[in-house]
């Protein structure tokens, strides 16, 4: 072999194993890429799941199955029969929240106001009114429930009757106070949804704070007197249920 010849060989061979080198340069440079990439989506996807995580907490805490609630023995279950009016048997999916109303009837029974409800099936002409609650609570501190907590109730407005359980209170007079049985089941039933419902007394509010009406009235006048409320759930609400102790 020339010397000639051997310089071809050599420049060649060199070209050859930088051209090898390059390659593998190439393959790594694209191994590293795609690494880079497989990592950068599985960092992604983390967090978007913390995201995820985290907006349902925010919109979605404490989820309840609804129809796999079951109400204790001193509430009695006294349903309205189906009706566009007052049980349109619309499900309620989760409920976020408490509403607290009052009758604006002085002196009547929860049976009556309850029977009032489902009077309201029979109605006829063009002014048809839709008006009802989960739960009545009367004079002497029956709580009798009207429509299941997992179903709508027309109570409060179009927004909230979606996603929150109402509480219809009667009262003797027309200030609205009511009186220590109903209000000590108030309390009671109040606590019992809070705890069974994932839910607190930051929860709970009245059809006023809602939409401005006036009920219930004695808690509208007396802002004192619904914080005390409030406070009297939180203590109830830390409490086992009955059977529980």
């Amino acid at each position: 072999m020339t010397n000639q010849t051997k310089e071809s060989y050599d420049e060649l061979e060199r070209r050859r194993r930088a051209r090898v080198r390059r390659q593998k340069q190439k393959r790594q440079q694209k191994r590293r890429r795609i690494i880079y990439i497989v990592v950068r989506v599985i960092i992604l996807s983390i967090v978007l799941a913390g995201i995820v995580w985290g907006i349902s907490l925010l919109f979605f805490k404490n989820y309840v199955d609804l129809r796999k609630v079951s109400m204790p023995d001193w509430v009695e279950a006294d349903f309205i029969e189906p009706n566009p009016y007052s049980r349109p048997g619309t499900e309620m999916k989760r409920a976020d929240g408490i509403v607290v109303h009052y009758v604006a009837n002085p002196g009547t029974s929860a049976k009556q106001n309850l029977n009032y409800f489902d009077s309201l099936k029979n109605q006829t002409g063009d002014k048809k009114i839709s008006a009802s609650s989960h739960f009545m609570i009367g004079l002497e501190g029956e709580i009798l429930q009207g429509i299941p907590i997992y179903e709508v109730a027309y109570a409060t407005s179009k927004e909230k009757n979606v996603d929150t359980v109402s509480i219809e209170c009667c009262h003797p007079d027309e200030t609205g106070k009511f009186n220590e049985a109903t209000y000590d089941s108030l309390v009671k039933l109040t606590a019992w949804l809070c705890r069974n419902l994932g839910l607190t007394e930051k929860d709970v509010i009245r059809h006023y704070d809602a939409t401005g009406k006036d009920c219930p009235r004695y808690f509208v006048a007396h802002e004192d007197a619904w914080k005390k409320f409030l406070s009297d759930v939180k203590v109830a609400r830390k409490q086992p249920d009955e059977g529980e102790k």
